[in-house]
């Protein structure tokens, strides 16, 4: 089949023909197996493509039947969906650390027929709950090892069932290219399912159209370039891996690049350097904390070089933010860190051939930002949402700025209701939610788009958010409460791992922490404090003076009326299998405020202790409860104000 056999490359599988014919030799997509990468060329990446897709012919999939993937970035797995969409099919990623139930969920609301599974542990997972998905029809695993003896009629290997769309295509021999011809950009590509910060997710359908539209949107106001590496390490299941990984890299010949598995991402990143990156602000977060913690445990002159440069790259940085010319001196000293900190930093972080990275899925921190921008790194943030193919608005490289997500890309119109949210109109917007016509309508209105977030509009024609609209709140002497902003304050901190603000409607602003084990120990060992476990360290008072320290610092920078005054040490983390987090990292407050309702009464009861019962959710679905009495710690004392100056 040619591309000239096609009417357009209007949608995903269409344009991976294109690539395969343009580019036939080309990277189109890498993994790295056993320490070394293995390379797909476009035209080898359209070949698996092409037979996997006629195996899956071969085994009844039809127009409008769905396929889920679950597991780490594959290769196999991308082929799969676009496999399933060259068949008129839909592709159902989820989180490769679902729960059960989470797991159940989706597939069964989906109507699922067909899973490809990355490797065992993920084929147990599914087989575990066969008997509670009536339309699953076949188990199809990519990586064979530890699978040898199972011979459940479900399994198939991924070899296998490219083995059958070969016998099927030598008997067959039109039918991939009719089925390719026949796909239209209002076919629906994919059902992303929401984090769920407020409930069950919602199936968001996103057809060809709304990808590619919003790929080439992207591509319009960023530097992308034919044969950019991209690494692909965010859960496949995001909707932001969704429109790089296939919907950017597609469009515009972007390399992806798997990495060998989530542990060796950051050592797999320094290997690569690619050219461009999105991530989390988790991820950004992390890395600051790395760097922080190295400088630690650093030799005094090093520290001491690490913070003079540091501290001279932000200030030039917020020279440059407020259009001031730099100095002679501030140009030199520059030069200097840039052979001394600034290209190291960024040579082991894996970014020194980074054009441009951004940060989206949720605020990141002014401080964050500024850190890595300083440093040399073209840090900038982007907006978007599931059901607007995510994205909506981005910086470019001449306005990055810590405290706006950039301007609305081209084609997509962006307005603020009477309530302050921010609503959009354009051809990324979703088609609908899946069987859930209702919510579709409330969410929809004449093509307009509600997001759920608060925002508005700069003097210079930038788009700021302020939070999720139902989360922005106010104090009870009429304040604005803004819990995200509050918390990514705190979390600048390397010992704080996540922070839940609390406040609206009260006197004053309180805290739950959930302290970062990693540095927390390193520096309780530094220190000569023993503990046993998360639960135990988090109950040392040193931890606890350490923790007021970090919200001090945090605290200098905020009004009196918004600073945290009192503050919690949680004896776990929070976690997504708790359901107190959605699987992309965001607080579900209003289960966290439900879940903690006692320490909240006590928070403003003005108790010194709190007796907190937690339940537990193990991988395999079984619950434990945990009942423990938790300190709570008041601030404001002069010496907590003199440490943070």
């Amino acid at each position: 089949m040619r591309l000239a056999d096609l009417p357009t490359t209007d949608t995903l599988p269409k344009l991976l023909q294109r690539n395969a014919e343009e580019s036939p030799a080309d990277p189109g997509i890498r993994e790295k197996t056993r320490g070394v990468w293995q390379t797909f060329s476009w035209l080898g990446y359209r070949n698996m493509t092409r037979d996997f897709a006629l195996g899956l012919a071969s085994l009844g999939f039809k127009r409008g039947d769905k396929l889920s993937v679950v597991g780490d970035n594959r290769p196999q797995l991308y082929a799969a969906q676009l496999s399933t969409q060259a068949l008129g099919g839909m592709a159902v990623p989820v989180y490769q650390d679902s729960i059960a139930s989470e797991l159940v969920y989706v597939l069964n609301h989906a109507e699922v027929s067909i899973v490809v599974a990355e490797d065992q542990e993920q084929v147990d997972k599914v087989l575990s709950l066969k008997d509670q998905l009536p339309k699953l029809q076949k188990i199809i695993f990519d990586d064979p090892r530890g699978l040898w003896s199972y011979d459940d009629p479900l399994l198939m290997s991924f070899e296998a069932a490219m083995e059958l769309g070969r016998a099927f295509g030598r008997d067959h021999p039109e039918h991939y290219t009719k089925e390719l011809a026949a796909g239209k950009p209002a076919d629906i590509a994919m059902i992303a399912y929401t984090s769920g910060t407020t409930g069950n997710p919602k199936g968001v359908m996103l057809s060809h159209g709304n990808m590619i539209s919003s790929a080439e949107c992207f591509a319009e106001v960023n530097p992308i370039k034919k044969g950019d590496n991209w690494l692909s390490y965010l859960p496949m299941a995001w909707v932001g891996d969704v429109a790089f990984s296939l919907g950017v890299a597609l469009a515009r010949k972007l390399t992806v690049n798997c990495p060998e598995s989530p542990e060796t991402v950051q050592r797999d990143l320094r290997e690569l350097g690619p050219n461009c990156m999105l991530a989390p602000p988790r991820i950004w977060e992390n890395m600051l904390t790395v760097m922080q913690v190295k400088s630690n445990d650093a030799s005094p002159l090093k520290r001491r070089v690490f913070e003079h440069f540091r501290a001279l790259a932000e200030r030039c940085e917020l020279k440059k933010t407020d259009g001031k010319l730099l100095t002679m001196s501030e140009k030199l000293g520059l030069l200097a860190g840039e052979f001394l900190v600034y290209g190291p930093v960024r040579d082991q972080l894996g970014l020194r051939n980074a054009r441009w990275c951004y940060t989206g899925g949720a605020p990141l921190g002014p401080d964050t930002y500024r850190f890595f921008r300083s440093f040399g790194i073209n840090l900038k943030q982007v907006y978007g949402a599931t059901e607007a193919s995510a994205l909506i608005a981005c910086q470019n490289d001449a306005e990055a700025n810590p405290n706006t997500v950039g301007r609305p890309m081209p084609r997509i119109d962006v307005k603020i209701d009477d309530s302050g949210q921010v609503m959009l109109k354009g051809p990324n917007v979703f088609v609908g939610y899946f069987k859930q016509d209702d919510i579709t309508r409330e969410t929809l209105t004449d093509g307009w788009l509600k997001t759920g977030d608060a925002g508005f509009f700069d003097k210079d024609g930038h788009l700021v958010i302020i939070d999720r609209a139902k989360d922005v709140g106010k104090l009870s002497d009429g304040s604005v409460f803004a819990p995200q902003f509050i918390e990514n304050k705190m979390k600048f901190s390397p010992f704080i791992r996540e922070a839940v603000a609390f406040g609206h409607e009260k006197p004053k602003v309180v805290a739950m922490i959930a302290i970062d084990q990693q540095t927390v120990g390193a520096w309780a060992e530094k220190r000569g404090v023993p503990y046993t476990s998360y639960m135990d360290l988090s109950r040392k008072p040193e931890v606890a003076e350490l923790i007021a320290e970090e919200i001090a610092k945090a605290n200098a920078s905020l009004p009196d009326i918004q600073q945290v005054k009192r503050y919690l040490l949680l004896n776990k983390e929070l976690e997504a299998d708790d359901a107190e987090m959605t699987r992309t990292r965001k607080v579900r407050r209003k289960f966290v405020a439900e879940k903690y309702a006692a320490v909240i009464n006590a928070f403003y009861g003005g108790d010194r202790k709190v007796e907190v019962t937690m339940e537990i959710t193990f991988e395999d679905g079984r619950k434990a409860n945990l009942t423990t009495e938790i300190q709570i710690h008041d601030m404001g004392s002069a010496e907590l104000a003199r440490k943070a100056a």
